[in-house]
């Protein structure tokens, strides 16, 4: 069974001109419902995560800020959403619907988070729309909990993820590996463990060409036991900030890649929407649902 997670809260409202981001976490679900994608059975609403766990990856004093809502106009700007009590609770609450993810995962192969993939956050600071970074904070969890002993993050979204990067770059049991543009958000860049910077304009072909060249000989020489995909759609060649050329076509095709190479060597994977910001919204919500339809045929019953 496909397990999903999804809140109401998702869809945290924002003042004008944040609106439109947040958008398509109201509209995924009804749609998987709609053509029978899922069923209700298939969703699950999660709890915020604990304030323990959450300090596992983040520092004190910024969850702390966090939470009392203290952070400087200078953070907040850097973040890009005006601070909020509610915004804070979203983030607690995707960041544990990653983490469910994970616990479901391990029992069927493959589960999914309508949100998350918040890859710009760092242990003590957000950025780029992102406060925690749910991936980091599930992997620690994880590893916390001896579940899982070697981690692949597989970050698909166009902008590289700088605060997972930094995160693990002493970290031996994580292995961060990011696809990217190479002009695009942010300017300066972390080190991951493996970056793969992409060339404005690269097209469905050579994208998934790479892809598959660099994910199998890494599945094979690093032998995770569990994985994150980073699923994001800002790929597409309609995104507004993307720069490459990708097709509706060729982004379910990278996630048929992931999904297939993981299954082969029976990977669970934790699966997190990332960015995706298209002019019509039509093609943000079909693009995202393309990966929940994809990742089905792989899910164990």
């Amino acid at each position: 069974m496909l397990h999903v997670a999804f809140d109401h809260i998702y869809a945290h409202p924002l003042p004008e001109g944040h609106r439109f981001p947040m958008l398509k976490y109201e509209l995924i679900p009804p749609q998987l419902l709609y053509e029978g994608t899922i069923t209700k059975e298939n969703l699950f609403s999660p709890q915020p995560c604990p304030e323990e766990i959450v300090l596992l990856t983040h520092t004190k004093e910024y969850v702390n800020k966090l939470l009392h809502q203290t952070l400087s106009a200078r953070e907040q700007r850097h973040i890009g959403f005006p601070q909020s009590p509610q915004l804070t609770m979203r983030e607690f609450v995707i960041t544990q619907g990653t983490i469910d993810c994970c616990d479901y995962a391990m029992k069927h192969g493959i589960a999914i988070n309508v949100a998350g993939g918040t890859h710009h956050a760092f242990a003590d600071k957000g950025e780029g729309f992102c406060l925690l970074n749910d991936f980091a904070v599930a992997a620690n969890y994880l590893l916390h909990r001896k579940l899982a002993s070697k981690i692949i993050i597989i970050d698909l979204d166009v902008h590289q993820g700088n605060g997972t990067a930094a995160l693990f770059q002493q970290n031996k049991n994580v292995f961060t590996f990011s696809m990217h543009g190479e002009h695009n958000y942010p300017f300066h860049k972390e080190k991951s463990d493996l970056d793969v910077p992409l060339k404005n304009g690269t097209d469905d072909n050579t994208y998934c060409d790479i892809l598959q060249e660099h994910l199998s000989n890494l599945l094979d020489s690093f032998k995770p036991d569990f994985a994150f995909f980073l699923s994001g759609v800002d790929v597409l060649h309609t995104d507004q900030f993307g720069k490459l050329n990708l097709t509706i076509e060729g982004c379910k095709k990278r996630d048929e890649i992931v999904f297939s190479f993981l299954n082969k060597r029976s990977i669970p994977v934790a699966v997190a929407m990332g960015g995706g910001y298209s002019k019509d919204i039509k093609l943000i919500v079909e693009a995202h649902c393309n990966t929940f339809r994809t990742a089905i045929n792989y899910v164990e019953y």
